[in-house]
């Protein structure tokens, strides 16, 4: 059985990009793209990795990977964040908020699909 990814990212195209990435390495991938539908979206899809956006409108990514990691249903779930912050400083707060990986956009290819798989 393929493994499940689910995708929080508010850009359409990268939304879109990593899901046809993933697809094409055979993982069930799920996307959303509004962060407050994240949770609801992980307890009914039970994703084995969340791939989660960390500037996002309405809710921080950070706030959701805490909110994650407050959750019985969740907080086993590995997250990589992958995200355009990439300033000095930023990968150890988004690692000390729960994500367990960290890839910077525009993201490498072969990168984001080695961490998906290390994770897994």
């Amino acid at each position: 059985m393929a493994k499940k990814v689910l995708i929080v990212e508010d850009n359409e195209l990268n939304l879109k990009l990593f899901c046809d990435l993933l697809r094409a390495h055979d993982y069930d991938a799920r996307g959303v793209s509004d962060g407050r539908e994240a949770l609801a979206t992980a307890r009914e899809f039970a994703p084995d990795l969340v791939i989660m956006d960390i500037q996002l409108p309405h809710v921080s990514g950070l706030d959701l990977i805490a909110a994650m990691r407050a959750d019985d249903a969740l907080r086993e779930i590995p997250v990589m964040a992958v995200t355009a912050y990439a300033a000095h400083g930023d990968e150890a707060r988004i690692r000390a908020a729960g994500a367990q990986a960290y890839v910077s956009k525009p993201i490498s290819v072969m990168r984001f699909v080695g961490s998906v798989e290390a994770l897994l």
